[in-house]
């Protein structure tokens, strides 16, 4: 249930009827717009009186939420969320490239093209240290090391880093990672999702090989239900029938999510489609989608790289996407970035 109050409301009314409110044991979201203040109620919304409220005279008008998901809700939050990662602002109308090697190989490895991407434009850092793997005999990253590495990358260029988290257990070790990704298979982890919850870190949520869009609400819904409202979301494809691409990219759940959410939304060409040179026409998809970003798998070497190789571009390759997408963005978004 939503509760849209008037201009300048009565601020003891107002803390009066939220009093009232959390006595009946329901949950209030504050949202603050640029033209609107609105009462996100979460909980048990059966046992408010829906004509009473009404009939206050701070209120405009209430209406109840079918949605399970509440706090990713657009409608409990009308305004875009911007989300500031170490001085990187994503979402809000500005466009950010996060780019880097599927996994982390060495120190001289990640260092090379972290320096090459952020040439060439990009705004974060990507790079897997523990690798989810489907074959148990494949690279599985380089775990606290992979970690490491991507730190002192981090020193020599200036680049916040996002890297993904595979158990709550690793939690410790991500102290100092500027966002924390949760892969597509941990999408419905929900004891990580959980704890995640708990901490203040922005978190990069992909969504799963099979789920829908309410499904990634959902899990967004129990990170910030614990209180960590700090979530991007991720289209990285869904899996289909069709098997020359290793994932189908379903670029219509950009403008779905952006009226569905207040939240970010990103998309992953690279997990999406598997093939190097499919990425740079679906990166350009997304932009023109609305998307608030890219995540770009880059390696120097990608016929020798440990993971994904056929699915990264070189950072020359990279370089060329970068113009080719900032070419086509609304000039709204080019004059944020």
């Amino acid at each position: 249930m939503i509760v849209v109050l008037k201009d300048n409301p009565n601020q003891k009314k107002l803390d009066n009827l939220i009093q009232w409110l959390k006595s009946l044991n329901i949950d209030i979201h504050v949202s603050e717009g640029r033209n609107t203040t609105i009462l996100g109620l979460i909980g048990d919304t059966s046992v408010v009186d829906i004509d009473l409220i009404s009939a206050l005279d701070i209120v405009e008008s209430v209406k109840r939420i079918t949605e399970p998901y509440k706090n990713a809700n657009r409608k409990f939050h009308p305004d875009d969320t911007v989300l500031d990662i170490s001085g990187v602002k994503i979402g809000g109308g500005s466009f950010h490239f996060i780019a880097g090697p599927c996994s982390v190989e060495s120190m001289k490895q990640v260092c090379s093209i972290a320096e090459s991407v952020k040439s060439a434009g990009a705004h974060m850092l990507r790079g897997g240290a523990f690798k989810p793997r489907t074959s148990p005999y494949a690279f599985q990253g380089m775990r606290e090391k992979g970690i490491e590495i991507l730190l002192e990358a981090k020193k020599l260029t200036g680049l916040p880093i996002v890297s993904e988290i595979m158990d709550f257990s690793q939690i410790s070790l991500f102290e100092e990672v500027d966002m924390i990704q949760v892969g597509a298979r941990n999408m419905q982890n929900f004891e990580l999702l959980k704890e995640l919850g708990k901490i203040n870190k922005p978190i990069l949520l992909k969504r799963g090989l099979s789920s829908t869009l309410q499904e990634l609400l959902m899990s967004a819904e129990y990170i910030m239900a614990g209180g960590n409202e700090q979530v991007v979301l991720c289209e990285r494809g869904i899996r289909t029938f069709e098997t020359i691409t290793r994932n189908t990219l379903d670029l219509s759940a950009v403008p779905l999510l952006k009226s569905m959410t207040h939240l970010p939304v990103i998309v992953d060409p690279s997990h999406a489609t598997g093939l190097s040179h499919l990425v740079k026409p679906m990166a350009m998809a997304a932009a023109a989608a609305g998307a608030d970003g890219l995540m770009i798998e880059v390696h120097n070497d990608p016929a020798n790289a440990l993971c994904d190789g056929q699915q990264s571009l070189t950072p020359e390759a990279f370089a060329d996407l970068v113009n080719s997408v900032n070419h086509i963005l609304p000039h709204a978004y080019r004059s944020n970035r």
